[in-house]
C-alpha cells in the first residue's frame, strides 16, 4: 500500500467523489495533465497531520506545492470539507454512533502567526493576535458542529451560531435529528439569555453557575470535549494559524473534523 492510499483509504475517497466538484476539462484536449485529485487529497492531509509548510512538501506524491494549494484553496471556497465532514456524520448516524442524549460546547484559542481575518488580541497570550476553534460533540466526542472566530470573541457568544450550524443528520429510526436533549458548558455560558434560548428548543441547559459552581461540576461529561479538543489538535496544523483567509483555516479545522468521524467509522 503506498503513501497516497495510506492517507486516503478507499472509504474515504468514494466520499470525497461524491461531494467534491467535477475536475475542469479542456476543450481541446490538449495542455498540462491534471494531477491526480486523490493524490493531492493526500497531500492536503499530510500537511494537516504533519504541520509541515506548503513548501515542504515532499515530492512522493507527484504534484507540486503549488497545485495541491491551489487545490485546496478551490476545495475550500466550493466547502467540500464541511459537506464530506456532513457525509460522515451521516453515516454515523444512521449506524447509531451520534449519541443526543447529551452535547458539550467549549473552544481552545491558537496564535494567529500572520494574522488575517478573524483574528484578535488573545487575552490568555499577552494580547498576541489569535482565532478560537469553537466546537460542539456529542456524547461520544464527534464533533458535530465546529467554527473559528477571533481570540477576543466571548465564548459565549459562539454558542447560538453553533448550535443552529448542526446540520440535519441522518438516525437509524426516525426522521433527521440536529436538537440534543442536554448540553453541557463551562462558566463562559452561563448567561440567562443562552438558557432560555437552548429552553425555547427543548434543550436542557447543564452549565456551570458563576461564583456558585465550578467547571468541575459537570463530572465525567466535562471531559468529552475536551477529549474532542485533544483530537483535534492530531492535526498539527492547528496547534499555530499560518493562514490569512480564515476560510483556509476553517477548512483545516473541517478535515481534522473528517478524520475523527472516519477514524469511528473505521472502528
Amino acid at each position: 500500500m503506498g503513501i497516497v492510499d495510506r492517507m486516503v483509504p478507499d472509504g474515504l475517497w468514494a466520499l470525497f467523489q461524491d461531494v467534491a466538484p467535477e475536475a475542469p476539462t479542456c476543450p481541446q484536449g490538449g495542455g498540462r495533465r491534471r494531477c491526480d485529485d486523490r493524490a493531492v487529497l493526500a497531500a492536503i492531509v499530510f500537511v494537516a497531520t504533519s504541520g509541515c509548510a506548503w513548501r515542504q512538501l515532499p515530492p512522493v506524491f507527484g504534484a507540486s506545492w503549488q497545485t495541491v494549494h491551489r487545490r485546496f484553496t478551490d476545495w475550500s471556497a466550493a466547502r467540500v470539507w464541511a459537506k464530506l465532514h456532513r457525509a460522515l456524520l451521516d453515516r454515523l448516524g444512521a449506524d447509531g454512533e451520534v449519541d443526543w442524549s447529551r452535547c458539550a460546547i467549549d473552544s481552545v484559542s491558537v496564535r494567529a502567526v500572520k494574522g488575517g481575518s478573524l483574528t484578535g488580541p488573545n487575552p490568555t497570550d499577552r494580547g498576541k493576535k489569535g482565532s478560537k476553534i469553537h466546537v460542539i460533540c456529542d456524547r461520544n466526542g464527534l464533533p458535530i458542529s465546529v467554527g473559528i472566530s477571533a481570540a477576543n470573541l466571548h465564548d459565549s457568544q459562539a454558542l447560538v451560531p453553533l448550535m443552529r450550524g448542526i446540520p440535519p443528520i441522518r438516525s437509524r429510526r426516525g426522521p433527521r435529528r440536529r436538537r440534543p436533549a442536554k448540553l453541557h458548558a463551562d462558566k463562559a455560558y452561563d448567561f440567562d439569555h443562552l438558557r432560555n434560548w437552548l429552553r425555547r428548543r427543548q434543550i436542557v441547559p447543564w452549565i456551570a453557575r458563576r461564583g456558585k459552581e465550578t467547571s468541575g461540576r459537570l463530572g465525567r461529561h466535562r471531559w468529552v470535549i475536551e477529549r474532542t479538543l485533544s483530537w483535534l489538535g492530531g492535526c498539527r496544523r492547528l496547534h499555530r494559524r499560518y493562514e490569512r483567509k480564515a476560510e483556509h483555516f476553517l477548512g483545516f479545522v473541517g478535515l481534522s473534523c473528517i478524520l475523527i468521524c472516519y477514524r469511528r467509522i473505521e472502528r
